[in-house]
């Protein structure tokens, strides 16, 4: 197998320019512990306000971010900072709390529960540090519906690293872990030291597989790594894909889909999916797709394939493609991030992603590929030339906010300094006779007074969720559809959807962050709200609307959390089960120990009709 040469951007944690509410100074970042790739190191200096953006370059995720601010010392300052407040010495001083007892939990670590107005929220990650864990993902095993594994990012052991969950009973009790990928030799010599943006994905037979984009802080050395939990064990633990006799003890090799020295390239945003349809002909082949910045700042997309159950992977495939009627100067769709993969019944392979390469000021589109069933996808010449769903308008507030926590560069809602871009919140789902569903949000609807610099503006913040379905493959789209209209809900920002449709196709799920409830709007609390969106197909779908959160989340800032202030992770989930219903989980700030914000992953079950 040939070894991609990729690298890695930082945890794209958004980086908060502010100790305590004083702005850090540019030169603040690296100076001890310099960043060992050029192009992690200018992405940073971009997120740190000391590098300029590059035309209409598209940011680092989060996760990334957040790793390489943790190893250039800037959260060190900024705790060191915060734990002379009032607010530091009370979380210094706050008693040990392991969490409510939840009857019939069985796992041990730090287990809770929020109830209230009909909605059970269950804490996922057993953790019961005062790290963060934040952007997660969840699957359901097709075999076994009460199986499910989850994921996050993670830094309970350091940097930010991968952790993944599981539960055997519907989501009742979880148990967590750090994968073993941490042995792992890059091309460079190194072990790797920070994981960022993790992923799962079910096979037909029940095996689970996880991956992460795997980096070295000082070095430019950069992987993307997958490992498996073969069926049985339903992803309680992973091990080497690699099949042999003792399989199941190794944690090495993982399987491999990208692997870099240098620092030519970075890999990013890595989503994996796998074909669990029983009558289709690749039945069980894995697949993912990834960013992949280089040294110019483009970032198309690729992809690879394993065919032997996550062992080997192909060479990378570059597959965002060109298509000069709608990328800018064009012809290649090549400033890209976001993708996410989902396989039809019949094995075809269907992508959407953010892209940058259209004119106007903030502005973006969100684009689809395709590989048909009967193509070999190896090849770039067998997937489609990019089509447009729709376009995206990302011109909202932009900081630097000291008092948010909304670095330099990037787009945020004040009050609150989370990352609010529209570059990684699309999503693909399709039923069982091919329509497609793809879901995304975007600041169109936005207007004084929350325009301009993030410093400035103010709510409200009239950011949308939309969908947009496709009922012949994807050559051609629907107009996007308001989920969250302000006729009805009122100017408020709705942001960070994912999305699920059922195999029927008579549902779709969305769940997003919410700031529609109580003064959320105004002080930068919020929730988790999920619609099921019953015949999203037809000219007039209902729309059922669940508060989903027992009570809002306090905001995330500086003054009262330094470490994870303006990082909420670029993406929640939701999957869907054979009954119709919706599972979904969110970074949730709501404290367990004392009375400091602190994040943590929170699971819900929707029922059909539940409204």
């Amino acid at each position: 197998m040939k070894h991609l040469s990729i690298r890695i951007l930082p945890v794209g944690a958004l980086v908060l320019l502010v100790v305590a509410g004083a702005a850090l100074r540019p030169d603040s970042a690296s100076s001890n512990s310099p960043v060992g790739s050029k192009i992690l190191a200018h992405k940073l200096g971009v997120e740190l306000g000391r590098e300029q953006a590059r035309g209409k370059e598209m940011p680092l995720s989060s996760g990334v971010l957040y790793a390489l601010l943790e190893g250039t010392g800037v959260l060190d300052k900024r705790v060191a900072t915060w734990s002379h407040t009032a607010q530091g010495r009370a979380a210094a001083a706050a008693p040990a709390n392991h969490g409510r007892p939840i009857s019939d939990n069985k796992t041990e670590g730090c287990q809770n529960e929020f109830r209230a107005h009909g909605q059970t929220n269950t804490r996922v990650n057993q953790d019961c540090s005062f790290r963060r864990q934040a952007e997660e993902m969840i699957q359901i095993n097709p075999l076994d519906e009460s199986n499910m594994i989850a994921g996050q990012n993670d830094s309970r052991v350091g940097f930010n690293h991968c952790g993944y969950d599981w539960t055997f009973d519907g989501g009742r009790n979880w148990g967590d872990q750090v994968p073993p990928f941490y042995q792992f030799v890059q091309l460079d010599g190194h072990t790797v030291d920070a994981c960022s943006d993790p992923t799962g994905a079910w096979d037909s037979r029940g095996n689970a597989y996880v991956g992460g984009v795997l980096f070295d802080i000082n070095s430019g050395a950069s992987s993307v790594v997958v490992m498996k939990s073969n069926a049985g064990n339903g992803g309680s633990f992973y091990h080497s894909p690699v099949a042999g006799a003792f399989q199941e003890y190794l944690d090495a090799p993982p399987g491999v889909v990208a692997n870099d020295d240098g620092n030519t390239f970075a890999n990013d945003k890595e989503l994996i999916t796998a074909d669990q349809s029983t009558s289709s002909p690749k039945r069980d082949n894995v697949y993912m797709t990834w960013t992949r910045f280089n040294a110019d700042n483009h970032s198309p997309i690729y992809f690879s394939q394993s065919t032997d159950g996550g062992a080997t992977w192909s060479d990378g495939t570059l597959i965002s493609g060109s298509n000069a009627a709608i990328c800018t100067p064009g012809p290649a769709c090549e400033d890209d991030q976001g993708s996410d993969p989902v396989v039809g019944p019949d094995g075809t392979i269907y992508v959407v992603f953010a892209n940058g390469n259209i004119p106007g000021s903030g502005m973006e589109q969100v684009l689809f590929v395709k590989c048909p069933a009967a193509a070999d996808c190896r090849n770039a010449a067998s997937w489609t030339a990019p089509a447009r769903v729709d376009t995206l308008n990302g011109d909202s507030p932009v900081g630097p906010n000291a008092t948010t926590g909304c670095a330099g560069g990037r787009n945020c809602l004040p009050p609150n300094g989370y990352r609010m871009g529209p570059e990684t919140s699309g999503t693909v789902s399709v039923d069982r006779n091919n329509n497609l569903y793809v879901t995304y949000s975007d600041f169109r609807n936005g207007r004084a007074p929350c325009t301009g610099p993030a410093s400035s503006a103010t709510p409200p913040c009239d950011n949308d969720v939309f969908y947009s379905f496709s009922t012949d493959g994807g050559t051609t789209w629907s107009a996007g559809r308001n989920i969250t209209p302000r006729s009805r809900f009122g100017e408020n920002a709705q942001w960070q959807p994912w999305s699920e449709v059922t195999r029927d196709g008579s549902r779709l799920w969305v769940g997003y962050y919410d700031r529609q409830y109580g003064n959320c709007e105004s002080t930068g609390c919020n929730d988790i709200t999920g619609v099921e969106i019953r015949n999203p197909l037809s000219g007039n779908p209902s729309y059922g609307y669940t508060r989903v959160t027992t009570a809002s989340m306090p905001n995330l800032v500086p003054g009262n959390n330094p470490v994870q202030a303006g990082f909420l992770g670029d993406y929640m989930w939701v999957d869907t089960d054979s009954h119709g219903d919706a599972h979904m989980v969110w970074a949730d700030t709501r404290p367990l120990r004392g009375t400091a914000p602190e994040e943590d992953i929170y699971y819900a079950e929707l029922n059909r009709h539940g409204h």
